[in-house]
Order: C-alpha cells, then sequence, then structure tokens
C-alpha cells in the first residue's frame, strides 16, 4: 500500500457523495473513503485525524456551495491546521461551478490543487492521483 491512505468527501448532497464513492471504489480498491454532507464534521475529522500522528495522505474532494459552511469557509478553517496536516490533507474543489471568479478563487488559494467540475470520472481520480505521485515521486495506492 502506498502512501495515500483515504479520499475524503465533503458535499451536502449525499448523492453526488455516493457516485463519487462508487467511481473512488472502482478505480481504487481497497483505498479508505469518508464522506460528509455536513462541511463542519467534515472539517471536525480532518483536523482530528489529520493534525497528530503520521496517517499517510489523503485526498479531499470539496463542494463550494454549501449551506452554514461553504468551501470559502471551510478553507479559512483549513488554513488554521498545522502545517503537517496541510501537508498531508490535498485538497480539489469539486463543484458544478463553472463560474470563473469560483474557479479564480480557488486557483488563488494555496491549499487547493486542483478545480474539477462535476461530475467525477474515474478519469478526473485517476489524473489527481497520477499528479500527486509525480509531484511526490512515489506509488500512491
Amino acid at each position: 500500500m502506498g502512501f495515500l491512505k483515504e479520499f475524503i468527501i465533503i458535499d451536502d448532497d449525499a448523492i453526488n457523495n455516493k457516485i463519487c464513492r462508487k467511481i473512488i471504489e472502482k478505480a481504487f480498491p481497497g483505498v479508505g473513503i469518508a464522506d460528509f454532507t455536513d462541511p463542519q464534521l467534515g472539517f471536525d475529522y480532518v483536523a482530528e485525524k489529520y493534525t497528530t500522528g503520521d496517517t499517510g495522505k489523503a485526498i479531499l474532494l470539496l463542494d463550494i456551495t454549501m449551506p452554514v459552511l461553504d468551501a470559502w469557509g471551510f478553507l479559512e478553517l483549513f488554513e488554521g491546521l498545522s502545517d503537517s496536516a496541510k501537508e498531508r490533507v490535498k485538497i480539489h474543489i469539486l463543484s458544478s461551478s463553472v463560474n470563473k471568479d469560483d474557479m479564480a478563487r480557488a486557483q488563488s488559494n494555496r491549499n487547493v490543487e486542483y478545480y474539477l467540475i462535476k461530475p467525477l470520472t474515474t478519469e478526473s481520480i485517476n489524473l489527481i492521483v497520477h499528479v500527486l505521485e509525480r509531484r511526490l515521486g512515489m506509488t500512491a495506492i
């Protein structure tokens, strides 16, 4: 097993989370998957699991538009986490928004790796894992 231990999906749409889970399970059988329809619970999970110890790396798929805590609020909270937590969790925006302002805002955030348009596909999940592997020079899964 490589360094990538988990995918985390944070989206208030339970159907999207199910679709993402199925795509990830098909592409990477046996990898951990956690999904949250409540972004605060998702943040709490990340803060608790990835701020202490060496839990490996995670790819987090984050929706933009969610009630109470949207992606921008989540990213503000995430910025307050330790550097080691930010190093272990790689955030990718997964949104149906094609708004250029959203894309530019995501690109300008140092904690966002990529901006993906829904729906998640096997090709897009393989691409982000492959890029992470190349950047780190090791096998992810």
